[in-house]
């Protein structure tokens, strides 16, 4: 494989295309594993688990969380209340709106699916990001992900 550095200068184009096939690759095979061993896919595995971590968080909050659409988030929340995985609640100080919360059914599948998904990762990619630069790596993407939160960059109009 090419270096994504050439005389000093970092190839952002193929920095770009190693970061999106990555994310696809690793995407796809935790897929793969949630699906054979829970019957859930990675995007309702992530749903999931943020619902566990952030109990009465709405619709609007996952999507902001996942720099997905509104609606394309409320079709998700519909497939995990269809599967009795999670329950919308009557918002008290916002009517338009529901709060999100795990059934009993849902959270002891994110339990489980959440030892799949972490011996998953370090199958995938447990090795390669040992040592200094496994560090170096976490800290840029981190930081890249943060600058691009924090000014709204990729967000979703609709």
């Amino acid at each position: 494989m090419e270096s994504k550095l050439s005389g000093g200068r970092i190839d952002l184009p193929g920095f770009f295309a190693d970061l999106v096939r990555c994310e696809t690759r690793l995407y796809n095979a935790l897929n793969d594993r949630l699906r054979e061993q829970h019957g859930i896919v990675t995007s309702q595995f992530e749903f999931l688990r943020f619902l566990r971590d952030h109990p009465g968080a709405r619709v609007a909050d996952l999507a902001a969380e996942f720099a997905i659409g509104v609606g394309a988030t409320s079709k998700g929340i519909d497939r995990l209340e269809k599967q009795g995985w999670a329950a919308r609640q009557p918002n008290p100080s916002d009517r338009r709106s529901s709060l999100l919360a795990l059934t009993d059914d849902g959270s002891r599948l994110v339990e489980a699916a959440e030892k799949t998904f972490a011996d998953g990762l370090a199958a995938l990619i447990g090795d390669t990001l040992d040592g200094s630069s496994g560090a170096a790596a976490i800290r840029a993407i981190a930081e890249l992900r943060a600058v691009l939160e924090c000014d709204r960059i990729g967000t979703p109009t609709g």
